[in-house]
């Protein structure tokens, strides 16, 4: 079966993060904007640090929030307060889970570097559920002649089966690495509390 190769590196990675899930998606900006999804961020204020990639406040509008930014220097995670959601795109290590929805990253200048992907840790059950139908267009991981009915208009964010095979064989040499977080000033993201366009608010 073609997505069994993704539920077993969501096994990996949960089993190395020590969360019970993990939810494969095609990158940590999708991770996190389903995430402000399930935590259901409309109308709300979410504050995340003001040096950060463009997509964490775009998730946030896009999911119905407002913007509001925080000034500070941070590596490898940091919350979108006051929800349970991590950015934990610049950090990697053994037990790194620590509760909510943690979203990692698999881009070619992160840690895993499998060129294209996400994944979001979970303890919760319905979480994960939610979560595996919400990035596969509302629907099982299995041929769409099998599929009975559509009960939710998901989105197409998957981790394809190639990605998900790139990720099991770089972790498997990369697993006992022990990585230093990754600092926001290597990534060179620009100070975004001066662009309106993240603080104008929910179009």
């Amino acid at each position: 079966m073609p997505y069994e190769v993704v539920r077993r590196f969501e096994k990996e990675i949960a089993e190395f993060a020590g969360s019970k899930y993990a939810v494969a998606v095609e990158s940590c900006s999708a991770a996190l904007f389903l995430s402000c999804l399930l935590e259901n961020v409309r109308d709300a204020e979410v504050t995340i640090p003001a040096r950060t990639y463009p997509s964490v406040p775009a998730a946030i509008i896009h999911a119905g929030g407002r913007v509001r930014f925080r000034f500070e220097w941070w590596a490898g995670i940091y919350k979108l307060e006051p929800f349970p959601i991590i950015d934990g795109a610049l950090r990697f290590r053994r037990g790194m889970y620590e509760g909510g929805l943690h979203c990692l990253s698999f881009h070619i200048k992160k840690l895993i570097p499998i060129g294209r992907g996400g994944m979001i840790l979970t303890d919760d059950e319905q979480a994960a559920r939610w979560l595996r139908l919400a990035r596969f267009d509302g629907r099982e991981e299995y041929d769409l002649s099998r599929q009975k009915e559509i009960t939710m208009a998901g989105w197409n964010m998957y981790m394809t089966p190639e990605q998900a095979a790139k990720g099991l064989l770089l972790f498997s040499f990369l697993k006992n690495k022990n990585f230093e977080d990754l600092d926001v000033g290597i990534q060179g993201y620009p100070d975004l509390s001066e662009s309106p366009i993240f603080t104008a608010g929910p179009k």
